[in-house]
């Protein structure tokens, strides 16, 4: 059985996380250009922990300019195996109130300014995304968070726009009431995605801050108000990923839904007309299944 180790991707008021042991901050080169930082790796109650904050320390990085291929690459290079994401997000439902997570089971994706795979031309592959989170590693959040002392939805549509503008009042009213969102964030997409293609079980954990501009009773979403509830949103976070270890183990069997083996039949090049130049930069993302002839 394979040694699992978690990748965690911190989002807007996650910048770092507590308790690591022996743990550093590391350079990763990728052929898809640098990180959003360095990687903090470590161990927490025997479990291997890499931590990348995707907006880079001090948050530095806009929504559009995210390098989401490269971070996805130095995750698996470094040998991560499940990747849960953690991001801040607004409401479109009552009852998902700011301070409460959200673990997301599906996406919307309305973004259009980023790349979306680590293939193209020269090495063209179509996966599935139908489920687009691995579900026992979603139900693990749940529970850890649940652990952390947080209220916490299991399921709900992410509505991922571009930004980095929050949505006009038309956008919000038709995104909650035709289309049956739940939360709306700029970062899930094209994550969640690029995770799938490099056979990372991926869990998206969405922390309310707002309730977007729809809600009669609030105000239009103010940066400041946000930030108030990020800070508490990132120490329940940082409580909830202390729970996981205890729940997930060390040990990775074969993901039941098949999240490590997204790639055995979505190849379509034929190996003798594949770009050597792309299958070098796919080394990490794909050489499981690129190292075959056929």
């Amino acid at each position: 059985m394979a040694s699992r180790k978690l990748g965690v991707i911190g989002g807007s008021g996650l910048y770092a996380v507590d308790g690591l042991q022996d743990a550093a901050w590391h350079t990763v080169e990728t052929p898809w250009g640098a990180p959003s930082d360095q990687l903090y790796c470590g161990t927490l109650d025997g479990l291997d922990i890499v931590f990348l904050p995707r907006h880079g320390r001090g948050h530095v990085h806009s929504p559009s300019d995210v390098p989401y291929r490269a971070n996805i690459d130095a995750l698996k290079r470094l040998g991560v195996t499940d990747v849960i994401s953690v991001s801040a997000c607004g409401s479109f439902r009552e009852d998902m109130a700011p301070g409460d997570f959200v673990i997301v089971d599906q996406f919307i994706d309305r973004t259009f300014a980023r790349a979306k795979s680590f293939f193209g031309s020269g090495c063209v592959a179509h996966v599935s995304v139908a489920q687009p989170v691995c579900g026992g590693l979603g139900s693990a959040c749940t529970e850890a968070a649940r652990a952390a002392g947080v209220r916490v939805h299991e399921g709900g549509t992410y509505l991922a726009m571009e930004g980095p503008q929050f949505s006009t009042l038309a956008e919000s009213n038709l995104y909650r009431d035709q289309w049956g969102c739940s939360v709306i964030g700029m970062t899930n997409m094209p994550e969640a995605k690029l995770a799938r293609e490099a056979e990372l079980c991926y869990a998206s954990v969405a922390m309310v801050t707002d309730y977007d501009c729809w809600h009669p009773g609030h105000d239009a979403v103010e940066v400041t108000d946000i930030i108030r509830v990020l800070t508490g949103n990132a120490d329940a976070a940082r409580r909830m990923i202390k729970a996981l270890p205890a729940l997930l183990g060390t040990d990775r069997p074969a993901c039941p839904q098949g999240c490590d083996r997204a790639l055995e039949h979505a190849l379509i090049t034929a190996p003798e007309a594949r770009d050597p130049e792309m299958i070098k930069k796919l080394d990490a993302v794909a050489g499981r299944v690129l190292s075959r002839r056929t």
